[in-house]
């Protein structure tokens, strides 16, 4: 569940008429403090943007899922029910939400550090750049 205050910041977004992007970066934002701070890990950078997207959609920010050429069909289902989720009030049981957060807590924290999330940064803009 994210905090308070990253939905108030996403929603300040929204009415603000920000795209659902500038929308998402919040709950992005915030994934990489609580890797920061040690409430969790991540395997890399990507995977904490990748939970911080998926905390945006269920959150309701109208963000699509990502297209076929870009991710892998996996993904792409995940996107589509985290989709599905944020509009409809289901929660997931208790057990695969321990496991989750268990298996969170044995992963890294230096996936969040400065140079890691620059290099992710700068290898997604040669992505971009080569289209």
């Amino acid at each position: 569940m994210p905090d308070k205050e990253t939905i108030r910041r996403a929603r300040r977004d929204a009415a603000q008429g920000k795209s659902p992007s500038t929308q998402a970066g919040e709950f992005v934002r915030e994934e990489i403090h609580h890797v920061r701070e040690g409430k969790h890990g991540a395997r890399s950078p990507k995977q904490a943007i990748a939970i911080g997207l998926s905390k945006a959609r269920r959150a309701g920010v109208k963000l699509p899922a990502p297209s076929a050429s870009k991710t892998s069909t996996g993904t792409q289902r995940r996107a589509k029910r985290d989709l599905s989720r944020s509009r409809s009030s289901s929660r997931p049981s208790a057990r695969r939400a321990r496991a989750a957060k268990s298996a969170l807590r044995r992963e890294r924290r230096s996936s969040a550090s400065r140079p890691a999330l620059a290099r992710q940064a700068r290898a997604a803009a040669r992505r971009r750049k080569s289209r």
